[in-house]
């Protein structure tokens, strides 16, 4: 199993704070948040997406600003995935995770619409001729297994963040079993993602919170 999740077509990292948290700034991330949240939800489709605590709920509620639809007719019929739907989906999940990272006070760096900053994310450009283009019309059905789990995880994942806002308020620290979980718990989103919408690997997810 670990060497399956290690090799993984979709990876996702971020790094610990290893300085203290701006208390200020964890104690109003909400406020502090509107003006990013704003650029974030005039983005096409956006409206559509709650970005919030461990930025999972791309997966319930999958949004029109990624190409998924145009994605399953170009896999099926042409066997092509096209270099700039790719480019364009890679960076709104970036961009995603970075948001979501900042409300799940897991960093407070303000979250970036373009630099990496301290959430790495990898998702490799796909051989379309290696995919099965039969797939891509029952892979968000094949996933659903995820779905159901990882709805408990989340509701693990707010509980983690409420509890790490207040030792952040008393410590400034996020404490480092709290932040594994919630990272664990958004890699297994992207993943998921990978593998139901965004469409770049035939490879099941692990069920696993490890890197």
């Amino acid at each position: 199993m670990a060497n399956s999740e290690s090799a993984f077509p979709a990876k996702l990292s971020i790094d610990y704070p290893d300085r203290p948290l701006d208390r200020l700034s964890s104690f109003f991330r909400i406020i502090f948040a509107i003006p990013i949240l704003i650029v974030f939800w005039l983005l096409p489709g956006m409206y559509a997406f709650p970005a919030s605590n461990s930025s999972c709920e791309h997966i319930a509620y999958y949004s029109t600003a990624y190409v998924f639809l145009p994605l399953v007719l170009m896999l099926l019929f042409r066997q092509k995935y096209p270099r700039w739907w790719y480019d364009w989906n890679v960076a709104l999940i970036g961009f995603a995770y970075r948001v979501g990272s900042y409300l799940a006070l897991l960093r407070d760096e303000y979250p970036s619409t373009d630099e990496e900053q301290a959430i790495h994310i990898n998702i490799p450009y796909p051989d379309a001729k290696a995919l099965n283009r039969w797939l891509p019309l029952v892979k968000w059905f094949l996933a659903i297994p995820h779905y159901i789990v990882l709805a408990f995880l989340i509701i693990g994942s707010i509980v983690c963040i409420v509890i790490a806002w207040f030792a952040i308020l008393f410590t400034g620290r996020f404490p480092r079993g709290l932040f594994d979980y919630v990272v664990g718990v958004s890699r297994w989103c992207l993943r998921v993602s990978a593998y139901a919408f965004f469409l770049t690997t035939d490879q099941y997810p692990p069920f696993s919170l490890a890197d």
